[in-house]
């Protein structure tokens, strides 16, 4: 009797493991089909010389692709640009968002119409708002910044069109659309805090600065760290926004690891170097995102 229910039991979970394999291999598979099948037709494109403007020249070129960053002085600018625009990008995101969810947090009513509101900017496509930047925000003469600008006296600036100014510009464009995502994440950790062990502090005499200093950060650091490991892989592989907005221009003053190479691949039809590039952004991210979950994982 003992070994006829072990048997219907062993049936059972048989039959369950064969339905759970039946759910999830159809996922696998379009999972292999449209991200690891691409990674390896761009790994090995990368090792072929195929240059659509110069045909006859296509081969194996093993290295080549990657030895010839070495003397490209575009691709180390772009490398350049793309440091400075995470960093950039990520450190501004969490100390205004950590900043407004400090002050929402003192704000008694109101707070569900503020968080609907910061949702906005993150719902809209990137390319809508580099558009958007580019046509009502930043445009000279009659967009919202110059308004502002020469109504203080600073006069009217090409905020997309002048080299200095470009990067400033789409650093701002993303640190807006994105810094709402860390807004709400560090506001939601803060409403949790245990308002115990601030009342303890207070009655210790402990200042606000000391509050923040020594028990609000540390509490809050997973979330911190999360927003950090997040925003910092939306900013490595920015694209659409900044594309929309200058299209890595002027000249090569916004183009970023990921338009390079783009631009290479399908403006220069030089597809084998564009996809040594996007080899390089690809092994620089999951580099920084070792690193960041490293980080993580660490104790304080």
């Amino acid at each position: 009797m003992a070994d006829g229910a072990a048997a219907r039991i062993d049936s059972q979970a048989r039959q369950e493991r064969r339905f759970a394999l039946a759910l999830f291999g159809p996922a696998f598979v379009l999972l292999l089909l449209i991200t690891t099948a691409p990674l390896v037709f761009l790994a090995w494109n990368s090792l072929q010389k195929l240059d659509l403007g110069m045909p006859w020249l296509s081969g194996f070129a093993g290295l080549g692709n990657y030895t010839k960053m070495g003397n490209d002085p575009r691709f180390w600018n772009s490398l350049t640009l793309t440091v400075i625009y995470t960093a950039s990008t990520v450190v501004l995101q969490v100390i205004i968002g950590l900043s407004l969810a400090l002050l929402v947090l003192q704000i008694p009513r109101g707070q569900a119409i503020l968080r609907v509101a910061a949702i906005l900017p993150i719902v809209l496509a990137p390319v809508v708002v580099g558009l958007f930047w580019r046509t009502l925000v930043l445009a000279p003469d009659f967009g919202l910044v110059d308004l502002v600008t020469r109504a203080l006296g600073l006069g009217s600036h090409n905020w997309l069109g002048d080299p200095q100014l470009a990067l400033i510009s789409v650093i701002a464009i993303h640190t807006w659309q994105w810094t709402p995502f860390a807004f709400l994440v560090l506001l939601a950790t803060l409403a949790t805090l245990p308002p115990d062990v601030y009342e303890a502090a207070r009655l210790d005499r402990a200042s606000a600065w000391q509050r923040f200093w020594h028990i609000t950060l540390p509490l809050i650091r997973p979330a911190v760290v999360m927003v950090v490991i997040l925003r910092t892989m939306t900013a490595l592989s920015a694209f659409a926004a900044i594309f929309a907005a200058t299209g890595g221009g002027p000249g090569t003053s916004t183009e970023i690891l990921n338009l390079y190479a783009y631009r290479t691949s399908f403006t220069e039809l030089n597809i084998g170097y564009g996809s040594a590039l996007a080899m390089v952004l690809l092994g620089l991210t999951m580099f920084v995102s070792w690193l960041l979950f490293r980080r993580r994982r660490s104790p304080a």
